[in-house]
């Protein structure tokens, strides 16, 4: 087993993931998934303090992505068009890796409540990197709170809807994220 192979982190979240899916989360164990992954236990460690945080994996990668995103986004545009660049930016990140994992971690969390507590968690990080970003742009705090929760929930139908979509589609994650927001700024107008 070589030591220093590049992409552990990938193989690891890949390893976990599939274990996760074959035999659930509380049978799978950190060895199990370094010995899946082709690395040593130590390297496991170095990576992730322990098995639930391969679910966050890329977390703040894709906070930093989303609220870039808003920061970049023209002076001009509205909170919604705001957070529409940030997952236009934090989408072109997501690879074929990514969209193949969808289904099986959505499998994998459906079937474990600690792995459910931890991707909430993930959702909150991901609305506070947002928020954070739209109130540095001057957005007052509940619309940038509530722009941020519309852009995460945009992200996660987006997310879905790809990694569960016909694979000959090329286009990537962004056109589906920004369905889902369009369909969420619909879905506010007719609240009331």
């Amino acid at each position: 087993m070589s030591r220093w192979q590049p992409g552990a982190t990938q193989r690891l979240v890949v390893a976990a993931v599939d274990l996760f899916t074959e035999q659930g989360y509380d049978a799978t164990t950190v060895t199990q998934i370094a010995e899946r992954a082709g690395v040593t236990k130590s390297t496991f460690f170095r990576h992730f303090s322990d098995k639930r945080e391969l679910l966050v994996a890329g977390q703040e990668t894709l906070s930093r992505l989303l609220a870039d995103g808003i920061t970049e986004a023209p002076a001009s545009a509205s909170p919604l068009q705001a957070v529409a660049a940030g997952l236009e930016r934090a989408s072109g990140a997501m690879g074929p890796t990514n969209r193949e994992l969808g289904p099986r971690l959505k499998a994998a969390v459906a079937a474990s409540t600690e792995l459910q507590e931890r991707d909430a968690l993930k959702s909150v990080g991901l609305a506070a990197a947002m928020t954070a970003a739209l109130v540095a742009r001057g957005v007052p705090d509940p619309t940038a709170h509530l722009a941020g929760e519309l852009g995460v929930l945009a992200f996660k139908r987006g997310y879905a809807q790809w990694s569960e979509s016909d694979r000959d589609d090329e286009e990537g994650l962004a056109p589906h994220a920004l369905a889902a927001l369009e369909d969420l700024r619909t879905a506010t107008a007719s609240l009331g």
